[in-house]
This record gives C-alpha cells, structure tokens and sequence, in this order.
C-alpha cells in the first residue's frame, strides 16, 4: 500500500522489508539506516518497545504512553523521530464503521501489545467501562495500571475468566489476542454471548473472517476485522514520513489486493 501511495503521489521512494533479528537491532539503527538512506521506517513485533532506547530525536506522546513505536522518521540531521499510530489507526476505522466509543461498555481480549494501543485510544475518547481478560493475568494487570496512570478516571478492570467479561452486557467486544489466526484456532466465546447490538472488532485481518467475525455475523452483529486499522495506521505513517496527505483510497485499494480481504 505504501509503494502505491508512492506511485501515485509521484514520489521517488520505496518501501522495503529489513528482518532484522533482536540481536541486529542495534546495528541496523547505526548502520543500515545511514548505509541506506532510510527517511523512514515501520517497526513490527517484537521490537515495538526495543527501539526506544535508539531514538535520539522526539518520541510522541502517544508513543510514550503506549510504550512502544511503529514508527520512525529520520531527520536531515539523522536524528530519529518516533510515533505510534496503531491506536490512531484503529479510532479512526471505528469512525469509518460509525460506532463511537464515548460512553461504551467495551470487552477485550488480550492485554498484549496490539491491546495496549487499543486500550489507551479507548480511554483517550472516554469508553465508560473497559474490562480486560488475558490468559496472562500479569499482563492485563499491566496494561490496566499503565493506562490509569494517565487516566486515572478510565472505567478499566480485569477479569479472570473469559465468562467475567459480561459480553452480553457490553456494547464492543475487541479481540486483540492471534487466536483466530489459525483453521484449528478455537472460538473464545460462547455463541450465545453474541446478540443484535454488539459490535465485534477483531484485529486479525488474515484470514478476513475468523471464526469470532463468522459466529458474531450469524448472531446478527456488525463486524470489522483489523484491515482498516492496518490501513489507517500505515496512512499515518505515510503522513509523518513525507508531510503529504495520505491517498487512502489507492493504499485501500492495493492493500485490498494483497490480503484479499
């Protein structure tokens, strides 16, 4: 989506993809950025939170709350700047499905890192209630005490159990955990949780319809799966990168190509 935004804005530019292992991240800020002439960079799991200690330019607020970067935009002087547009990127695709959170009763699972910027948009636009479940309790734990420090007002609990989440009672369901990624994957819920009302948002976008999109579409809900997010936050960082708007639409286009969506 990136290199179509690009041809289309007439930009001599590429994006490219660098794996890089955790024991290479040093060496690829010092010297496959400069080596290369990176302008700018996404960052994916599992360095999200690693490359902090690298940025010598400005981190964005967002990016330190959330305590973690996707991306970084290198300066004329070389200093890297970092930001995160995951949280962003999903408020946004809430908007472009209509559902507002001001006010809602959300559930989630997960407490990972997509959870993380997931949760503090949530609590940036006011959701009244926010109830966590991970299998690792530690980490829900986590997320809901790094969250209340800012927002020291979020209605944000954890639960031990997935039944505790009160779905039927709950205006969002969000799953923010890689269950669904696989055919073998398990539903987390019960199919008498869901009902006509509840909006079910799962940030898997491969496949396009997991079993919790397929089971909550039978229940009569309204669905999204993670392909707007992915969108919107790359849009984002396409914005830092070159100071140019987005051209959503041929980024929409080209990711819907590829993922198949």
């Amino acid at each position: 989506m990136h290199n179509a935004a690009f041809k289309h804005c007439g930009m001599d530019a590429v994006y490219e993809l660098f794996e890089v292992a955790p024991q290479d991240v040093e060496t690829f800020f010092k010297k496959t950025v400069p080596a290369k002439t990176i302008k700018g960079f996404n960052v994916t799991v599992p360095h999200k939170e690693t490359v902090l200690k690298y940025l010598s330019g400005t981190v964005s607020s967002g990016a330190k709350m959330i305590g973690a970067v996707n991306t970084v935009c290198v300066r004329q002087d070389g200093r890297l700047d970092g930001f995160n547009t995951d949280g962003t990127g999903f408020l946004k695709d809430m908007e472009a499905h209509g559902v507002g959170v001001r006010g809602k009763t959300v559930a989630l699972l997960g407490g990972g890192g997509g959870a993380r910027a997931v949760v503090f948009g949530l609590a940036e636009r006011e959701a009244a209630e926010i109830r966590i479940f991970d299998i690792d309790d530690s980490k829900a734990e986590a997320l809901a005490k790094s969250v209340k420090s800012y927002y020291p007002h979020a209605g944000i609990s954890c639960v031990p159990a997935i039944e505790k989440l009160d779905i039927p009672d709950a205006d969002i369901l969000i799953n923010a955990t890689p269950v669904g990624m696989k055919p073998a994957d398990p539903l987390l819920v019960q199919n008498d949780w869901l009902r006509p009302g509840l909006f079910v948002y799962d940030l898997i976008y491969n496949p396009a319809e997991t079993k919790l999109l397929a089971a909550a579409k039978a229940a009569g809900c309204r669905t999204a799966n993670g392909s707007g997010m992915l969108l919107y936050q790359g849009a984002l960082s396409f914005e830092h990168w070159t100071g140019t708007p987005a051209p959503v639409d041929v980024m929409r286009q080209a990711l819907l190509e590829r993922i198949h969506v």
